[in-house]
């Protein structure tokens, strides 16, 4: 908690709070007493139109989230979408991020990561993210409930092999704990002690080796000859055919040369 953000919340008109029984305790922590409104994921199509008139009134309003950055998966992305369409000018007092603070703590590569939050609960948008997981190269951050922590690492060991991994939880509470494994190790461990608190997961890339691996072993089905043919047919000459081919094998262009010319 910042000096800043209490002094905002402090001098707003009003407080929109994800629950405003846990926001509470903290205002009453820091003595503060402006009034707040409940905004949550299932209100937000009913009270994001009435905050946004509280707005154009010229009203000043601030968004507290439970835990972790407001707007990051959670409703106050849908109310910083509705001030832009509105024109409506928003700033942010900045706190900690579970996502980041987690892919830190996890000590696993962070200059290239991809963010997903929580999987889709839509089954076909839920395929996706998993199927994608497959060759990503960047490590990947989930967030995720308990009871529901054993079924998703399942379903990201299944899509992504058994990854280096790390769960991630209670940041910056009193039962922090960071907990690194593989996804199959993460997934004996809490199978064997039931999950307790918020978790962040962080799943390690493929490398970038056993992808290029990959891609070499998936022209193993066809022949040196029908892959030449693939290139030929739509429009390439033998020299460049064959060199597209050496590159997609893993080989030199005087090995797939040397191959087509075994006989003559």
């Amino acid at each position: 908690m910042t000096l800043r953000v209490i002094e905002i919340l402090k001098t707003v008109d009003l407080i929109a709070a994800e629950d405003t029984r846990n926001t509470l305790k903290l205002l009453n922590h820091f003595e503060i007493k402006t009034p707040m409104t409940s905004y949550h994921q299932h209100n937000l199509e009913t009270k994001g139109p009435v905050l946004i008139e509280k707005l154009k009134e010229g009203k000043n309003i601030a968004l507290v989230t439970d835990a972790g950055m407001p707007g990051i998966s959670d409703p106050g992305e849908d109310m910083a979408k509705r001030c832009r369409e509105e024109g409506i000018p928003v700033t942010i007092a900045p706190g900690a991020s579970a996502g980041i603070s987690a892919l830190v703590l996890s000590g696993m590569e962070a200059r290239r990561y991809v963010f997903e939050g929580f999987l889709p609960t839509d089954k076909k948008e839920r395929q996706t993210v998993l199927k994608n997981l497959e060759k990503e190269t960047r490590t990947t951050v989930f967030y995720e409930a308990p009871h529901r922590l054993t079924d998703t690492l399942a379903a990201l060991l299944k899509a992504a092999g058994d990854r280096e991994a790390a769960a991630v939880r209670e940041i910056t509470k009193r039962y922090e704990e960071v907990r690194h494994d593989t996804l199959s190790g993460l997934l004996e461990y809490y199978k064997a002690n039931p999950p307790k608190g918020e978790f962040v997961l962080v799943v390690g890339g493929m490398s970038e080796s056993a992808l290029r691996q990959e891609e070499i072993d998936s022209w193993s089905s066809i022949t040196i000859e029908e892959h030449m043919q693939k290139y030929i047919s739509e429009g390439m000459g033998e020299k460049d055919a064959m060199k597209r081919v050496s590159k997609d094998r893993g080989v030199s262009k005087r090995e797939i040369y040397a191959y087509l010319n075994k006989d003559k």
